[in-house]
């Protein structure tokens, strides 16, 4: 069941999705009990990437607003240049990202209010 190796097919069918929602990366001491979308473990602590909205009921600070886009290519996780192809279109339009693997699929957080900026930029990689 593993994923596309092949970086030109990689880059030809990334198709971002857009996942409804703004998104923010929230530091813990443990993992909390409400919804996570993603949980990293670090020495610090638990970063856990959350929806503003909890955020916002929780009274946790955060101070990036990311919206979420999903490669929809299935990639390997041993696939070789797919996030450099990626954040570098998106360094090149000026667009931050903070990427995310699973097994499935690359997840991209970029600021929200530069999604469209972000898509274009994905767009002219999957168009090359």
């Amino acid at each position: 069941m593993s994923g596309e190796t092949d970086l030109a097919r990689l880059l030809a069918t990334i198709r971002p999705i857009v996942r409804e929602g703004e998104f923010v990366f929230i530091p813990l001491t443990a993992t909390p009990d409400v919804e996570c979308f993603a949980t990293i473990v670090e020495d610090e602590g638990v970063t856990c990437v959350v929806r503003r909205e909890t955020a916002d009921e929780q009274g946790w600070p955060y101070d990036f607003v990311a919206g979420w886009l999903t490669l929809e290519v299935h990639s390997a996780l041993a696939a070789v240049g797919l996030t450099a192809a990626v954040s570098t279109a998106l360094a090149d339009a000026g667009v931050s990202c903070n990427v995310i693997a699973g097994y499935f699929h690359d997840h991209l957080l970029v600021p929200a209010d530069r999604m469209a900026d972000a898509l274009a930029a994905l767009a002219a990689v999957g168009s090359r």
